[in-house]
């Protein structure tokens, strides 16, 4: 018998590949070698099953994101760029059609991947810049609200906008040009890591 955890390890990998719209139940069935009644023991419906899958990715992501900040909390603009780098780790296995079927076709998941990325825009991210801003570390006169909305919100529409700028820049140069020269920007003159050097 299949476990939850395995139905779900399989969806998202279909879904973050090829798109959760052109995924069938049938097709995930087919893969786990089970029937499809299988997959309704644990979900509903498929987007339930979509909405639980992106749930499940995003904890993974979070999971990282605290481990980011437990080790390295006493620098949180390197804390910031940790997050983002390992953001673009999770970013480079979607495709573009995964992130807009959610918008289209699945408004729950849709909505779980919003709120993700809300919380850790204007609460992990801003709390973090707010920190190192009243450490000295950022300019006085920069408003970090506006600096999260502008460049830190939503990265993933950025990137995805009708060329994926993943598949027409290197990784390395998209993630300088939208996370370490925006950073660069706004710090002062005391402060200095090796992602700035």
């Amino acid at each position: 018998m299949i476990t939850k955890a395995e139905l779900l390890k399989c969806s998202i990998s279909k879904f973050t590949q090829f798109g959760s719209k052109h995924v069938t139940l049938d097709e995930i069935a087919n893969t786990l070698g089970i029937s499809k009644k299988t997959i309704y023991t644990f979900f509903n419906n498929k987007e339930d099953l979509v909405a639980a899958s992106v749930e499940n990715l995003l904890k993974e992501y979070k999971k990282d994101i605290n481990g980011i900040v437990n080790s390295n909390g006493k620098n949180p603009i390197l804390c910031v760029i940790l997050i983002y780098q390992r953001g673009f780790e999770y970013l480079k296995y979607f495709k573009p059609s995964f992130l807009f079927g959610l918008e289209k076709y699945y408004p729950k998941a849709s909505a779980v991947f919003n709120d993700f990325i809300e919380e850790l825009s204007n609460n992990i991210v801003y709390n973090l810049l707010k920190q190192a801003q009243e450490s000295g570390n950022i300019k006085e006169e920069v408003n970090i609200e506006l600096i999260v909305n502008i460049y830190f919100l939503r990265i993933d529409k950025l990137i995805f906008k009708k060329n994926n700028l993943l598949e027409t820049y290197p990784e390395e140069e998209l993630f300088n040009h939208l996370v370490i020269y925006n950073l660069k920007g706004i710090i002062t003159s005391n402060y200095s890591n090796s992602y700035f050097e």
